[in-house]
């Protein structure tokens, strides 16, 4: 069994795309980096819907090969049925020459790990991080539990910078006491299993058995009911279907009684309904996560950054989730790289980067929840990244806004940003085929 070191440049906590890209980032600069992982990889989690803007951050990190050698299944845009109207994107509309993808993010997930260390990051499984001292401001000191021999081993290591990926257990923020709920009328419960032999939508608006993923691109299918809304995600074996009610819906249940919600309301649902008509339901496979929407006030500090979903997560109805992981991780890393070469100058490195990453939740807060001027978003920077964005890129963000009830906000910011005169008219500037209905 490999001896954790007593000592490193930075220690990543979590090996999800967020730290693993970290990790590896760091690692091709010639940081020495330790990442410590309480699980054993691959494990289970949610999230299979990634768009193509993944690819610059993998292309930065070299591990884009690895993912194409995969065969991940590719998506071509996505559809959404909200309030009884259909919106489809396409992404080659808008550009893009590379597609999204559906991926089983246990395996997605082992791939970037697996990237790291094999370039050059000390990677520990099986390692539960307890506590951070930050006492001595130049070297925290990290405590964690060992459990990969017969008996847990407890042990400290000690680093000059901590990289909090640690996910949605927020560790950084939690022992700061600084993570905070989205605020809003209704909190929200997701609740997410798993089907055998579903159909799938595909990019012609049609329902497909499984056995023409081969001939037809499938996209990611959402819709909303009275109660939340719902996302569809074929993947190559299986289908993730997913349901966002609120919080008080389900209080009091215990599994068994939230399992049979869950099946019961997909059954009921149009549209959803048809697709897991032929399907059976993988035993054993749901899973619920509670108040998922949350923001902490601080994510960076002079020895500390907290990354992907340690400092935030939204709504993942736009499929942002990843994408932050990867910028975040990016940034952070950029900060650490920098401060490493100038110390005396980390604080105002690791500010810039807390500006970017809370500019970039602020835009998804924005765009997912129809927030501004609340729930930790900055309409200041908001605007700015609009304004900053390439016009087939805004224009793509601006058209997605549409496709739920929740835009005005957003387009609200948009219009004070001086962006949005110019997709005003046909709203895009090209017309499409309106969607009247889908052929299940």
């Amino acid at each position: 069994m490999t001896v954790i070191p007593q000592s490193c440049d930075v220690l990543v906590i979590g090996g999800g795309p967020a730290g693993s890209s970290a990790a590896t980032h760091l690692a091709q600069a010639g940081i020495d980096v330790v990442l410590l992982e309480r699980a054993v990889f691959p494990r289970n989690q949610v999230g299979e819907s990634l768009i193509p803007h993944i690819w610059k951050f993998t292309d930065m990190s070299g591990v884009s090969e690895k993912i194409e050698q995969e065969g991940f299944l590719t998506k071509a845009g996505g559809i959404t049925v909200w309030n009884d109207k259909f919106h489809q994107i396409q992404f080659s509309d808008f550009g893009y020459t590379r597609p999204g993808l559906h991926v089983e993010r246990d395996i997605f997930d082992a791939i970037l790990l697996n990237h790291a260390e094999s370039c050059g990051a000390r990677v520990f499984n099986e390692v539960a991080v307890k506590k951070i001292d930050f006492s001595d401001s130049q070297c925290p000191d990290i405590f964690y539990t060992d459990k990969r021999g017969y008996s847990n081993q407890e042990g400290a290591i000690r680093c000059q910078y901590v990289i909090d990926a640690s996910g949605h257990s927020s560790f950084l923020a939690s022992q700061f006491k600084t993570r905070q709920t989205i605020s809003s009328h209704l909190n929200f419960l997701s609740l997410w299993g798993y089907f055998e032999n579903a159909r799938f939508v595909g990019v012609d608006r049609q329902s497909h058995a499984s056995d023409a993923l081969g001939s037809v691109k499938p996209v990611t299918f959402v819709m909303s009911f009275e109660e939340g809304w719902v996302w569809h995600i074929v993947l190559r074996e299986k289908t993730s279907v997913g349901l966002i009610v609120p919080t008080e819906r389900t209080r009091g249940m215990d599994r068994q009684q939230r399992e049979v919600f869950y099946r019961q309301t997909c059954a009921q649902l149009p549209y959803l309904s048809k697709l897991l008509e032929p399907a059976r339901f993988i035993e054993g496979s749901l899973q619920f996560r509670p108040d998922y929407s949350y923001y902490s006030h601080n994510v960076c500090g002079e020895n500390y950054y907290c990354i992907g979903d340690a400092a935030a997560f939204v709504d993942p109805i736009f499929s942002h989730g990843v994408q932050n992981a990867l910028y975040n991780a990016a940034a952070a890393t950029l900060a650490i790289k920098e401060s490493l070469k100038n110390k005396k100058h980390r604080l105002r490195y690791s500010q810039l980067c807390e500006n970017r990453m809370q500019q970039f939740y602020g835009f998804s807060r924005a765009l997912s929840l129809g927030d501004f001027g609340c729930n930790g978003v900055n309409p200041g920077l908001v605007k700015n990244l609009m304004k900053s964005l390439p016009p087939l890129e805004l224009e793509l963000i601006l058209l997605a806004s549409e496709m739920t009830n929740r835009s005005e906000n957003f387009r609200h910011l948009a219009r004070e940003a001086g962006v949005l005169g110019q997709f005003e008219e046909n709203f895009s500037g090209r017309k499409r085929e309106p969607i009247t209905a889908l052929e299940f």
